[in-house]
């Protein structure tokens, strides 16, 4: 059966990762998720990304970071905004905010997929893809 979202199933395997306090988590990789996956290590909320060739596929192997223990952890909310039932756009005006600017929201817009503090900044828009906080 094929998947019908695959950046949601990204982000619940993080979330689900992380909750089980692992190390790191395997994803089956793509442009957009690893477009997402640069955003995520250069924001600070994972140590860092591998990809590993297996024969006709790749994977992504995802390191999750934590602070001084495993109980202080670095993602405390992750959701998926827009959904290919639903999909949330925002102009350059309307960029959201999340949780006063202590999170981020990933933007996919014409520029790649960024964050919206990039956004405002080339002043573009685009779909609302996550928040992350």
């Amino acid at each position: 059966m094929t998947m019908s979202d695959p950046i949601a199933d990204m982000l619940t395997r993080i979330r689900n990762a992380n909750t089980a306090k692992h190390d790191t988590v395997d994803i089956p990789a793509s442009k957009m998720k690893i477009a997402i996956a640069d955003i995520l290590v250069d924001e600070g909320y994972i140590a860092k990304y591998d990809l590993i060739d297996e024969g006709s596929f790749k994977t992504m192997r995802i390191t999750l970071k934590y602070g001084a223990t495993k109980n202080d952890k670095i993602i405390s909310g992750i959701k998926r905004i827009s959904k290919p039932g639903l999909r949330v756009y925002a102009n350059k005006e309307e960029l959201p905010k999340v949780l006063g600017g202590l999170g981020i929201a990933i933007i996919s817009t014409n520029q790649g997929v960024i964050t919206d503090k990039e956004a405002r900044k080339l002043g573009v828009g685009g779909e609302v893809l996550a928040f992350i906080w």
